[in-house]
């Protein structure tokens, strides 16, 4: 079940909603319980096959936490062949065709595989089913409770795309008895970063993501000025279309009076790969940290040592973003960009704001664009089209991409017409300056959520209604994949 769907808005979340909070108050164990079985429901809505996956995940899982908190002596054993059988299984779902095509390609073989259903929020759940052994492990979590291990895993906001959470912080919340009862500051604070984040989904991600589509669709026939649109588009694309699906997994939760953590913190914004990291995918970055980097020896080994954990870690996040060459090296190129800037940190921090934020806002795109690419060849491909500027029209498609109804309706109604219509590709230029108007100059979403004004009340009321407008075209969001 996604988010940006008309039976989630309008059935799932007010049923839930009620049903959780009246049974809370009836007795807090029946509300954690409609709880874990109204997330077993919205993960069902995708599909029986994945939920099986996910259910034999929580099985092992669940047993390997019982296993390292009642048999001290051999816990150690139990913590690495829990993690090692939470690796092998996304290892199966999610790169194992991916291997035997690699060695297929490596040395001249022809092994088939049949393609397996990804199951939805593989990546996601796996890391965190990792997180909670780990935890165990470390004694960071006291008691394994069968019922809060399952929210904490199932928990539905969640669930799928993350955020990323600490054990601990989800299940102290939802056994905090303070938590159990309708706040309606929580709820108007919830509402309000879910309409922008379905805004941002809606409006600002399916608009760019036409006309990504369009670009990846004709390359051949794709002018250079075409191609760095296509860049750009797509550097908007998933931001706006991940950040809204935090926005509105963190609204969800909020109404539960539940605090997910901060995903997000205006990442176009950085003045340098390593300030991105700071800002994108955070909770990610915080796991990669605390379960790899640190363990690895972190930075306090030496600077040689430093630079191999850091780019392995790059490689592990490349990887775990999709089973291709092009994520493979995406992670490698954003890890040697950190290497760099930590080699020449001194001489990097005299440069200007503006200078260090073009350089990292540059090479965020060009690396978002092989993000997206299906391979490194057309990666290249595309590049080397774009940097030889031969040709740098725009085609009448792209633009085109932007024409919404909306658009049209308000420019006819403000009798505008004639403005759009002697400014060629003027809905692009608005969704443009739009797209870097709210990356650049507001504070994030998380930060203002509870924030409240009557401009607010206005925006969030406008950005629901439009977003809500849009729900017949309901569209995937870009990290299902992952």
């Amino acid at each position: 079940m996604q988010f940006n769907s008309y039976i989630f808005i309008l059935v799932f979340l007010p049923v839930f909603l009620i049903g959780y909070f009246v049974l809370c108050k009836i007795r807090p164990l029946a509300g954690k319980l409609f709880l874990i079985a109204g997330s077993i429901v919205f993960y069902l809505y995708g599909g029986i096959l994945p939920a099986v996956v996910l259910g034999i995940s929580i099985l092992v899982n669940l047993l390997v936490s019982v296993l390292i908190s009642r048999i001290q002596k051999y816990s150690r054993l139990f913590v690495i062949t829990g993690i090692a059988v939470n690796i092998a299984l996304l290892f199966f779902y999610k790169y194992f065709g991916f291997a035997i095509t690699a060695v297929n390609q490596i040395f001249h073989k022809e092994l088939t595989v049949s393609n397996l259903l990804l199951p939805l929020g593989i990546s996601f759940f796996t890391f965190q089913q990792i997180m909670y052994i780990v935890n165990v492990y470390r004694k960071e979590i006291a008691f394994v409770s069968v019922t809060d291990y399952l929210a904490y895993i199932l928990y539905f906001p969640k669930l799928i795309m993350g955020p990323l959470a600490e054990p601990r912080d989800i299940i102290d919340q939802l056994n905090e008895e303070s938590r159990m009862h309708v706040n309606w500051a929580n709820v108007a604070s919830g509402v309000k970063i879910f309409s922008f984040g379905l805004f941002k989904k809606m409006i600002l991600a399916d608009t760019f993501s036409r006309a990504v589509g369009w670009g990846f669709e004709h390359l051949s026939e794709a002018s250079a000025g075409d191609l760095f649109l296509v860049m750009l588009f797509y550097t908007f694309e998933i931001y706006f279309d991940f950040s809204g699906y935090t926005d509105m997994a963190v609204g969800v939760a909020g109404m539960m009076n539940i605090d997910l953590p901060m995903n997000f913190d205006s990442p176009y914004k950085a003045v340098s790969i390593r300030d991105f990291w700071k800002r994108w995918h955070i909770s990610l970055t915080r796991f990669l940290t605390k379960y790899l980097y640190i363990p690895l020896g972190g930075s306090k080994k030496g600077t040689v040592r430093t630079y191999v954990n850091i780019l392995l870690v790059f490689l592990i996040s490349g990887l775990w973003h999709g089973a291709n060459w092009t994520f493979l090296l995406w992670g490698i190129l954003h890890g040697l960009l950190q290497v760099i800037e930590r080699a020449f940190d001194k001489a990097r921090g005299k440069l200007f704001a503006v200078v260090g934020w073009l350089y990292t806002f540059f090479f965020v795109n060009l690396l978002w664009l092989l993000f997206r690419s299906e391979s490194i060849a057309q990666w290249f491909t595309m590049l080397k089209k774009m940097f030889k500027f031969q040709d740098m029209a725009l085609s009448a498609d792209l633009l085109d991409s932007f024409s919404l109804p909306e658009i049209t309706f308000f420019s006819d109604a403000l009798h505008l017409s004639k403005v759009f219509e002697a400014v060629r590709g003027l809905p692009m230029i608005l969704f443009i300056l739009a797209a870097f108007l709210i990356c650049l100059v507001p504070e994030n979403n998380y930060k203002t959520r509870t924030k409240r004004s009557a401009a607010g009340m206005i925006l969030c009321a406008a950005a629901f209604i439009w977003g809500f407008l849009c729900l017949g075209g309901e569209s995937v969001f870009v990290y299902f994949n992952f």
